[in-house]
């Protein structure tokens, strides 16, 4: 039996889920349908932004299907309990940048359809910031030793030196002149 925290995420998973078909559909209707009324010379094959509109649709619709198969919970086909909630999709890392790129895609497909090509000029951002994620993380540390800013908050905590709560108390009572630490002390 499965206990209530996978039950939570199989849940939100599954919100999560039909949002993102919503999402999927909800764009690519609005995408077409901004095209036919504002931009319909758009939808000849003769076009490049036709051929953008069909390229955004790869990772557009790869990642969703990617995120649906990681987050679907599996259950028992004949009693129905709960297997596995699968992947917590609203975790942190590369299952974030998925849905980022989904969104960027989608916010790509129907602003250009409604303002015209130059929103895909959008989509450099997703480069963009995967190489200042791979400067910061990667790259800079391994040439230039730590950043300035992880070396600060490291070089402070090697100077003091880790107390316990009681430890602190006491401290703080001797610097304040409580005869009862002076006593112990002694």
């Amino acid at each position: 039996m499965a206990n209530a925290s996978a039950k939570r995420t199989a849940q939100q998973n599954a919100e999560t889920i039909k949002n993102l078909r919503l999402g999927l559909l909800i764009s690519g209707a609005l995408s077409i349908l901004s095209r036919l009324l504002f931009r319909r010379s758009s939808l000849s094959p003769t076009q490049f932004s036709f051929w953008i509109y069909l390229l955004s649709l790869v990772p557009s619709v790869f990642l969703s299907r990617y995120l649906e198969r990681i987050g679907s919970p599996r259950r028992d086909p004949t009693t129905g309990t709960l297997i596995s909630a699968g992947e917590d999709l609203s975790r942190p890392g590369i299952i974030e940048w998925c849905f980022d790129v989904v969104y960027i895609t989608w916010a790509c497909q129907i602003g250009s359809g409604a303002f015209g090509q130059w929103v895909w000029w959008l989509y450099l951002i997703i480069p963009l910031y995967a190489i200042f994620k791979l400067w910061s993380g990667v790259i800079s540390p391994m040439f230039f030793g730590r950043s300035a800013a992880s070396a600060a908050p490291e070089a402070e905590s090697e100077t003091k030196e880790p107390t316990s709560k009681r430890q602190e108390k006491l401290r703080k009572r001797s610097e304040r002149g409580d005869p009862r630490v002076r006593a112990q002390n002694r």
